[in-house]
């Protein structure tokens, strides 16, 4: 492991996240690029302990996430929960956004993370 915490085993199933991003994942991430000229550094697929979030900020210590169908199962939503508490217990918030959220209201999500990041 190296001296980040980070394991290589996580660094490369995020730089894989990365490559094959889902349509939810890349329409949010064109939209969120645009906040550097504001000054909040949003990094996409980023590994935080043996977890990789879909968005973060790291200044500010939030997670974004976007979850598919998938998260709506059982066993994936119990994965989710004990993911999102060790997040929180790392001091992150985390917000979660449908797929179905993003593809259809792209701009009112982009509008609820400006305000949690006091911009608008």
């Amino acid at each position: 492991m190296s001296p980040t915490r980070i394991s290589e085993q996580t660094r490369t199933r995020a730089q894989a996240l990365r490559r094959d991003q889902t349509k939810g994942e890349k329409m949010l991430w064109r939209a969120l690029r645009e906040l550097k000229a504001e000054g909040i550094r949003v990094r996409r697929q980023a590994p935080i302990g043996v977890y990789v979030v879909d968005f973060v900020v790291f200044s500010r210590k939030i997670v974004i996430e976007i979850d598919g169908d998938v998260h709506a199962l059982g066993k994936q939503m119990a994965h989710d929960r004990r993911r999102d508490t060790w997040l929180r217990s790392q001091g992150f918030e985390v917000v979660r956004y449908s797929s179905l959220e993003v593809a259809d209201n792209l701009e009112g999500v982009v509008l609820d993370i400006r305000r949690r990041f006091g911009l608008n």
